[in-house]
């Protein structure tokens, strides 16, 4: 009779992994580094519980992620649970409820870890860390430039100054696909979708020629918005073209350097959005740092905001400089202790005597040895 193998305790479920040192540090470090980032251009820093009932957290902007919500019954109230998918939509409920009365604009950060379904092609764990912030409250092109700078600055705080954001308004080629006859709008949506301009001008239904110039219109900025602002454009589309001119110019004011692409035509991942959307990107490197838009918060306020991701970060930028390890040998007094640490040394204590104590910290990873008062560095490969 054939027996189930056991599974290996080090198996974890797709999606889901262990962070380990020096990692797992490197992860923390980055990501106050972030937050520090955030409070410094006055973005305050809230908490939002893990889990919430359904109703709640599926309020507003948060239906939209439904699909990738793990649900739990609450054995106290016997209510359906989710575990968040997405941190903005109880940032919304926070700033409609219990920060109803606060001033406007209301600038808040979060950081936390959110659970999902399913992970993407680009992003396949399904345990992600975010770091964001929301401006709730202001509709304004300023607006949306300050969240796109803070988060810029954030990032040059982590060590990658060097980025790519692409910015595009989902809301114009949505209002023009609504102009499209309803029997062709997934086909035609599939067509822009893979920018394929041969197979969008197969289309015989109006709009088709805006269509068809909007992805030419793709590129940087500079090149992009002049393009993009000559096309005829419904007055109902060309007030996003126009928001999407207001913000590159209110960016470039600021930090012209920045590197800004426009892709009027993307509108992927943007269910609840409904002005200007950016996305951010480590040049040369398949990775998306972050993203985040324009919408309406819980009780129907103007907001933006940006949404960060530690995880995919920390692989791509340099590694932050942890405290170097220091080893104490077993008997080293607590005033010296103290004193290696206000130093900026992590300190390993000896928990008994050792034959070699330069051995001892090499083998437990150790860059430096505390001897006779004095602090000294260790040879690589000391064994």
């Amino acid at each position: 009779m054939n027996e189930t193998p056991a599974h290996h305790p080090a198996l974890l479920p797709a999606g889901f992994r262990d962070v380990l040192p020096p990692e797992g540090a490197q992860e923390a470090c980055s990501e106050e580094a972030i937050m520090d980032c955030f409070d410094s251009y006055g973005y305050q820093r809230v908490k939002t519980p893990l889990l919430e009932f359904e109703e709640t957290l599926f309020a507003g902007g948060g239906a939209t992620t439904a699909d990738q919500t793990f649900r739990l019954m609450d054995p106290s109230s016997q209510r359906m649970m989710g575990l968040r998918a997405d941190t903005t939509p109880q940032i919304g409920r926070l700033a409609a409820g219990r920060l109803g009365s606060a001033p406007r604009p209301l600038r808040l950060a979060y950081s936390g870890q959110c659970l999902r379904v399913r992970g993407t092609h680009l992003q396949p764990e399904r345990q992600i860390a975010q770091a964001g912030i929301e401006l709730i409250g202001c509709d304004r092109a300023e607006a949306d430039a300050e969240v796109i700078l803070t988060a810029a600055a954030a990032l040059a705080a982590v060590g990658l100054p060097d980025i790519s954001i692409d910015l595009t308004a989902p809301r114009l080629v949505l209002f023009l696909m609504e102009q499209v006859e309803p029997q062709h709008r997934s086909a035609l949506s599939r067509a822009l979708d893979r920018k394929d301009s041969a197979a969008v001008a197969g289309f015989a239904d109006r709009q088709i020629g805006v269509l068809l110039q909007l992805l030419e219109a793709t590129g940087l900025a500079d090149r992009v918005i002049p393009a993009l602002l000559a096309i005829d454009l419904p007055d109902a589309a060309r007030i996003h073209a126009v928001r999407l001119a207001e913000t590159v110019a209110a960016i470039h004011a600021q930090n012209p350097s920045l590197t800004l692409t426009v892709d009027p035509i993307e509108f992927r991942g943007y269910q609840y959005h409904n002005g200007i959307c950016t996305t951010i990107f480590a040049p040369g490197r398949q990775a998306e740092l972050g993203r985040g838009g324009r919408y309406l918060s819980g009780n129907a306020e103007p907001a933006t905001g940006i949404t960060l991701y530690p995880d995919t970060i920390v692989r791509v930028a340099p590694s932050p400089k942890l405290r170097p390890r220091l080893y104490l040998p077993y008997g080293t007094t607590v005033s010296s202790a103290e004193d290696c640490r206000k130093r900026g040394f992590a300190t390993v204590a000896g928990l008994g005597a050792e034959i070699s104590y330069a051995d001892e910290a090499a083998r437990l990873g150790c860059s430096h040895l505390y001897s006779d008062g004095k602090i000294i560095a260790l040879a690589r490969g000391v064994s």
